[in-house]
């Protein structure tokens, strides 16, 4: 295969990004933008004169020479619309979250296994160099054995009518969270309160319990007065933290400690480490254009995505537990 040939499907708030970075790529041509929006489609036809635009997705699916599209859509629509694109024969790119429900999940990895198509899901912090440095660090066992993590995605806005601060803003850190240890968790419990609408949690919390042990913790909101987009990984060794708000200084890593005595000793009490601060060196690229490139380059080598549909079927799988132990008042909810 040449160039990729592609569409992107939606081209609203965060698809116009998509469509700008796809169509900057060397090995893509971006064939077409389909958007319901007229406002939407006669932007693009401005911004990139050469792209064919359309409303009728479906006619868009009949294109032969077609080999993949990109969707960003409202999450309601994800489930549909990729399945319709897969039995299509097109390779299939769609944002987060990938469905709202782990069993249309499970039946679109079922379906591009089938197909022999590959299928992705926009987890796209897994492709920022920051957290690419984080997981080598735990893989490494640079930070010693974890202990526990957690994150912080607040701000003011953007407030949602369609889904709640959950589905809107926990995919990115749970995705980072279960690349980070490479495991689900056995457990989780989420509360939450709608201060704004009735019905939609503008405040959620949420915890993750893994079966060695391990915890991670969310905080959501898009009521609050601070921008944060923060994440702390404890170690037995030492500590880090990936501040994706600071615009040069991303990644921190404090030799800090709490080191327990080798042998029970009456008396012995822990020994609190205080290190350097190591601000690492880091080559920094666009996520979104990593992300993008990685993309075109599975559909061109029929390789397997490291954001790939079972990635995202087990980011929905935690979605769904968290969601049902809202519904719940916060009753931990089993991952099984």
């Amino acid at each position: 295969m040449s160039a990729v040939e592609l569409a992107c499907v939606g081209a609203g708030y965060w698809g116009k990004n998509l469509v700008r970075v796809f169509r900057d790529l060397p090995d893509v041509n971006l064939r077409q933008v389909c958007d319901a929006d007229p406002a939407i489609r006669a932007a693009v036809e401005r911004q990139y004169p050469g792209v064919a635009t359309s409303a009728d997705y479906d006619a868009l699916l009949g294109d032969e020479a077609l080999d993949a599209v990109v969707l960003a859509v409202p999450a309601a629509h994800h489930y549909d619309m990729a399945r319709q694109a897969l039995e299509r024969g097109k390779h299939v790119y769609v944002e987060k979250p990938m469905t709202l429900a782990a069993a249309d999940a499970a039946q679109l990895v079922a379906l591009a296994d089938a197909r022999e198509r590959v299928l992705m899901v926009g987890h796209l912090l897994e492709y920022h160099p920051a957290v690419a440095m984080l997981r080598a660090l735990v893989q490494a066992g640079e930070l010693g054995d974890i202990y526990y993590l957690y994150s912080q995605r607040v701000n003011l806005g953007i407030v949602r009518r369609d889904e709640n601060a959950l589905w809107s803003l926990a995919p990115h850190d749970i995705s980072v969270i279960l690349h980070l240890l490479g495991q689900e968790p056995d457990a989780v419990s989420a509360r939450g309160e709608c201060y704004l609408q009735p019905g939609i949690e503008d405040v959620v919390f949420v915890n993750l319990h893994f079966a060695d042990g391990k915890m991670a913790q969310l905080q959501l909101s898009w009521l609050d007065p601070h921008r944060i987009r923060r994440l702390t990984v404890v170690g037995s060794r030492k500590m880090a933290v990936f501040d994706d708000v600071e615009s040069a200084e991303k990644v921190r890593i404090y030799d800090k400690a709490a080191e327990r005595p080798e042998y029970d000793s009456y008396g012995e009490s822990i020994n609190l480490r205080f290190g350097d601060v190591v601000i690492p060196r880091l080559e920094m690229s666009e996520p979104l254009k990593l992300e993008c490139e990685h993309f075109a380059a599975c559909v061109r080598e029929g390789k397997t995505p490291l954001s790939d549909g079972r990635d995202g079927l087990r980011v929905v799988r935690v979605l769904e537990a968290a969601q049902a132990s809202l519904s719940q008042n916060g009753a931990p909810v089993e991952l099984r």
